[in-house]
């Protein structure tokens, strides 16, 4: 994964601008969370959907960084489930498989972007500052 350097930003760390980071690849979870620490984003990682939904309200976070393929419950059943519950919390989806079927239910369940591994640098952090001012 690239690093990218963003324009300088104010770190602020408020419910607002925090995102979450649930991804089962700690290597993948440790890059994500770096990548957007240093381009000023507050992070809070989770190793599962389930470790998500335990330890973490959809409200503490301006915008989730949701792998498609967790083990146990997957990033697109917590989408659901979280838009169930009357969440508008904006999902970014990132995915190590090709599939055009999964893509466009990602599409459909309103996602702000659908990054497939490895993705540029550019591409997550551009895609959470839209999240970010939906």
């Amino acid at each position: 994964m690239l690093l990218f350097q963003a324009p300088e930003r104010p770190q602020v760390e408020s419910p607002q601008r925090t995102v979450a980071v649930v991804e089962n690849d700690a290597s993948v979870r440790r890059s994500v969370v770096r990548l957007l620490n240093a381009n000023g984003f507050a992070t809070e990682a989770f190793a599962s959907a389930e470790a998500f939904l335990s330890h973490a309200g959809a409200s503490q976070f301006g915008c989730i960084v949701l792998d498609i393929h967790l083990g146990g419950v997957s990033g697109i059943e917590l989408w659901h489930r979280l838009k169930a519950s009357g969440s508008d919390l904006s999902v970014i989806f990132i995915t190590a498989v090709e599939d055009e079927a999964l893509h466009l239910e990602a599409v459909k369940a309103g996602c702000i972007a659908y990054l497939r591994k490895p993705f540029p640098a550019a591409l997550l952090i551009n895609a959470v500052d839209r999240a970010l001012r939906a």
